[in-house]
């Protein structure tokens, strides 16, 4: 080094330089002759030697490495190089200027730890990516504890380079982190709730990565896609996506549809409405055409066995109609569609299943098909709920019933079309 100084020094002056500026031509030679050198070595490291390396990691067996490549973890290193010799010149640099060197000391100090401090959030960032990708931690919120241990390090980073900058310790700064607590719980406050609420929801497995979510509060109705720290990422059905704070999943009512794709089956509940002036007892010739529909032949023969034998043990004279015990066609409507239900292959009989009578209620009387599907796709469960109720639709008036509809204009129109005519073939 002293080598380096001297023959400056004598460079400057055989070029009629004098004392006074020599100090400072020297200073600019040096820190062009140290900048030119940190930049090739900058150079070199970030396109020979960690471009060799990341290429050298693609070609193994193993599978970190390349989420090492992936998120350009070495590409920090690069840095670290050029500080430190800025940081070994500096002396020789600044001799004639020992005010100012402390305060290049100090700047290369704060870049070393900027750099690595990059360089962990690189390595903290393919953690939480290998973590995620694993079994256990696939649908848990680690991003949530991986966003809380960056906060800490950039705290602790911040610290740092304050102690450096003004020359106290640590301590003197958390002593003032310590009175600013009540500052600092207000400025964290979603973050702190949120971490609370992360930690519950990972305890109690009330919300998972890739769980189907229904928040109304938020018009949020989709697939989680993320749980970090502070918000929880659902990719709504509309491909939309909705933010929700995390806290709020503890706070707020929500309905996760976890348990339904779990269980294998997803649940039919619905009514078609039934026209009451239809609803009839059912006479013997009746009957015998309902024989003939295969769900319903034994049905019809028990129940008939059953009601005939009521009848004759209570006496009762069943040449009128209402006396007695007599099956009506909604009864046996119901239970057309329950044997239908029963035996179709893609509802499961291990579940509930019913077909009951709901109420009555200004549009009618409500038959509720109450199942579930043995798919719980959604294309596959919509197309199995459409043609259930497409056919109870039509196999309604094979039963003399009439599912209620609200009035259109048609018909409306048309009876007054049929008293028109009706006039105008009068005159």
């Amino acid at each position: 080094m002293k080598y380096i100084e001297h023959w400056l020094e004598f460079l400057l002056h055989r070029w009629g330089v004098g004392v006074d500026a020599a100090i400072y031509f020297r200073l600019m030679i040096l820190l062009v002759a140290v900048g030119l050198l940190a930049l090739i070595v900058f150079w070199i490291m970030k396109h020979l030697v960690i471009k060799g390396i990341y290429k050298f990691f693609l070609k193994t067996s193993f599978k970190w490495d390349d989420a090492l490549v992936k998120f350009q973890v070495f590409n920090n290193v690069a840095h670290l190089v050029p500080a430190f010799i800025v940081r070994g010149f500096a002396q020789m640099i600044f001799e004639d200027f020992k005010a100012g060197l402390p305060y290049v000391i100090k700047i290369t100090d704060s870049y070393l730890i900027i750099v690595f401090v990059t360089i962990i959030n690189s390595f903290l960032k393919v953690s939480e990516y290998g973590l995620s990708k694993t079994t256990a931690f696939k649908d848990k919120p680690i991003s949530s504890y991986f966003q809380l241990i960056r906060i800490i390090v950039y705290i602790a980073t911040g610290v740092l380079i304050l102690s450096i900058i003004l020359g106290k310790s640590p301590a003197v700064f958390l002593g003032a982190f310590g009175a600013m607590t009540a500052i600092l719980l207000l400025i964290f406050k979603d973050t702190i709730l949120g971490l609370v609420a992360s930690v519950q929801m990972a305890t109690s497995d009330t919300v998972r990565v890739g769980d189907w979510i229904e928040m109304p509060k938020f018009n949020a109705d989709g697939e989680v896609i993320m749980i970090n720290l502070n918000t929880v990422k659902i990719q709504n059905w509309d491909k939309t996506i909705s933010s929700v704070p995390t806290h709020h999943f503890m706070t707020e009512s929500f309905k996760n549809w976890r348990s339904m794709k779990e269980s294998g089956g997803r649940r039919i509940k619905r009514s078609v409405y039934i026209n009451v002036h239809t609803v009839k007892f059912i006479d013997q010739e009746t009957r015998e055409r309902y024989k003939k529909i295969h769900l319903l032949t034994d049905y019809i023969n028990e129940r008939q066995e059953e009601i005939d034998l009521y009848n004759i043990q209570n006496q009762i004279d069943t040449s009128e109609v209402i006396n007695g015990r007599r099956m009506t066609n909604l009864g046996v409507f119901r239970k057309y569609i329950e044997n239908y239900i029963t035996n179709r292959a893609d509802i499961r009989k291990d579940m509930s299943l019913m077909v009951r009578q709901m109420p009555i209620e200004d549009r009618g009387v409500p038959i509720e098909i109450y199942c579930f599907t043995s798919t719980t796709e959604w294309a596959a469960y919509e197309d199995i709920l459409a043609n259930i109720f497409d056919h109870i639709l039509a196999a309604a008036l094979y039963f003399d019933l009439d599912i209620y509809q609200q009035p259109s204009g048609k018909d409306i129109s048309k009876p007054l079309e049929q008293v028109s005519t009706f006039i105008q073939m009068q005159k």
